[in-house]
């Protein structure tokens, strides 16, 4: 396997856990009880910096605060 095709592969990997983890932060966020225009906030900010965006909601968002009460 040349370096181009492992570099590619691994990239496709990383892509893919990015995707799924702002999925995840997506879905927890329309979950949340947090006010509708914080959601959007959230949501356009994960969806513009996927990689940073994800990072800070899972960091900085007071997530336990936040949890549905369903």
């Amino acid at each position: 396997m040349s370096s181009n095709t492992l570099n590619a592969y691994i990239g496709g990997i990383l892509g893919f856990i990015i995707l799924i983890l702002d999925l995840i932060a997506i879905f927890e966020i329309f979950q949340s009880d947090r006010e509708p225009l914080w959601k959007f906030i959230w949501v356009v900010f994960i969806l513009v910096f996927p990689v940073f965006g994800c990072l800070i909601y899972y960091f900085c968002s007071n997530r336990d605060k936040h949890k549905s009460k369903h």
